[in-house]
């Protein structure tokens, strides 16, 4: 045993340990206070990478049971609105039934009929042409519209929805642009810095100029090659280029096009623009471009999207964007998409390729009862005699078959695929977040039994650090 007063070793490895079990009772705490184990990364690793990843998966399952729910919904409007079409055209048929009894029946009679089933058949119409959900029609043949590029050299993005030009788009067609005016960038010539670009700016002419406002120096041993330098080294901020063609002359160009493009020039000591030219506004033009989808046309705008002009829509808010090749007026008459009338997709997974898709068709008059009798459907029925009224009666029939049979089809899509998808994602859900708790919180009997051993600890350590503090008071007795 050594007596020693300056090193006092024993109160060190006491300190030491008490501060140990004070680390680890602080770490009890916050599982104790949060219901967590792993608070930070820290605390485990491996389990906060394991954790977050299902963390991610389980949002993804609570979104696409949203997307499924959104998808019964859906389903749900059209198969309502065909439920008033079913009626309509039984109605219809007892029409047609009664109008082929005419041997008790006046002309008139008759006439009534042939009325009540041409109003009949407006309604059948006007229901597939309004039903919607949300903005997004349903019975008009349109759902389903999807939009894809075919000329990349000119177009970078389509998107073609169900309505064009005020009409339902119910055929597959091709994309054809015409542009009728390319949106141009704006542009500022600059001043002439002598007979080519190594031209010194010169004492005279040096001084700061603010461009779309940031403040850059012109030095007098600037020239048109160092000061473009300058000025494209903040193209970043002020979303404008400069270019020279070794005469020279500076030409400044936005980046951007359109009218949201502009240049705001400020410079009154003349290190870019002859002296005194002050304050100087310019702004691109806005294009526009004819777009015919199946014999249909619109006029597409750069406008309507503000500062983006490459991007033109229209009224229906369909779109594209153009590459540098597509922004010419010499583009005309381009195919440069297709337009595809499919099925409805829906994202009812939380991964990548989890989807299902669902075709709703046409079911205005003109689409119902087609195939029964040669150049008939619903929209041409005649009861006005009884030859008529007997063709109706198996155009009615065949309308009647398809409209239960795409109902059957929608029971059978919201049934056995979106509900019990969403009853499958609930189960996972479930397992999922059983896992993320087993791996992140806290079993709370098991960590109040550690936080009572470390206050114990804790107060044990206290104790002895008290005791190996006061151990070198014991060589004083020698000094006596």
């Amino acid at each position: 045993m050594s007596f020693r007063i300056n090193t006092n070793v024993s109160a060190m490895n006491a300190l030491r340990n008490v501060s140990a079990t004070g680390d680890s009772l602080s770490n009890s705490i916050t599982r104790l206070s949060t219901g967590l184990r792993i608070n930070s990364a820290a605390d485990d690793p491996a389990g906060l990478i394991i954790a977050n990843s299902f963390k991610a998966q389980i949002s993804g399952v609570d979104q696409a049971m949203k997307n499924s729910q959104d998808a019964i919904n859906y389903v749900k409007t059209a198969e309502g609105a065909l439920d008033e079409v079913s009626k309509l055209l039984n109605d219809a048929r007892g029409l047609a039934v009664a109008a082929g009894n005419n041997g008790t029946q006046t002309s008139s009679q008759i006439q009534a009929n042939q009325s009540q089933l041409n109003s009949i058949v407006s309604s059948v119409t006007r229901i597939a042409q309004t039903t919607q959900y949300g903005t997004k029609k349903l019975l008009d043949g349109s759902s389903g519209v999807n939009a894809s590029v075919t000329d990349g050299s000119k177009i970078t993005q389509l998107s073609i929805g169900g309505t064009f030009g005020g009409q339902a788009v119910t055929a597959n067609a091709s994309v054809v642009v015409t542009v009728n005016a390319a949106s141009t960038q704006a542009s500022i010539t600059g001043r002439d810095f002598g007979a080519d670009d190594t031209t010194a700016l010169g004492a005279t002419n040096a001084g700061s100029f603010t461009l779309n406002g940031v403040t850059i120096t012109g030095e007098a041993t600037d020239n048109a090659a160092t000061l473009r330098d300058k000025i494209n080294a903040a193209a970043t901020q002020t979303g404008v280029v400069a270019t020279t063609n070794n005469t020279g002359v500076i030409t400044l160009k936005s980046t951007g096009f359109g009218t949201g493009a502009a240049i705001d020039l400020s410079d009154s000591t003349g290190a870019i623009r002859a002296a005194g030219a002050g304050y100087t506004h310019t702004a691109g033009t806005d294009g526009n471009a004819s777009v015919d989808v199946n014999g249909v046309s619109a006029l597409f705008t750069a406008s309507r999207n503000g500062t983006n002009g490459l991007t033109f829509t229209d009224a229906s808010g369909n779109s594209f964007s153009v590459t540098a090749a597509g922004n010419a007026a010499s583009v005309q008459n381009a195919t440069v998409g297709q337009v595809v009338v499919g099925s409805s997709q829906f994202q009812i997974g939380a991964n990548a390729g989890q989807n299902t898709s669902l075709s709703l068709g046409n079911f205005q008059a003109s689409q119902l009862g087609s195939g029964a009798v040669s150049g008939l459907t619903m929209n041409n029925l005649d009861l006005t005699t009884a030859a008529g009224a007997s063709q109706a009666i198996q155009v009615i029939d065949k309308a009647i078959d398809q409209v239960s049979k795409a109902r059957g089809d929608m029971g059978n899509f919201q049934a056995n695929v979106l509900q019990s998808n969403i009853r499958s994602l609930g189960t996972a859900k479930e397992n999922m977040s059983a896992t993320v708790s087993s791996i992140q919180d806290v079993d709370v009997a098991q960590e109040m039994t550690n936080f009572t051993k470390l206050q114990i600890l804790q107060q044990a350590g206290m104790s002895v650090l008290s005791q190996a503090n006061a151990a070198p008071q014991a060589v004083l007795k020698l000094l006596q």
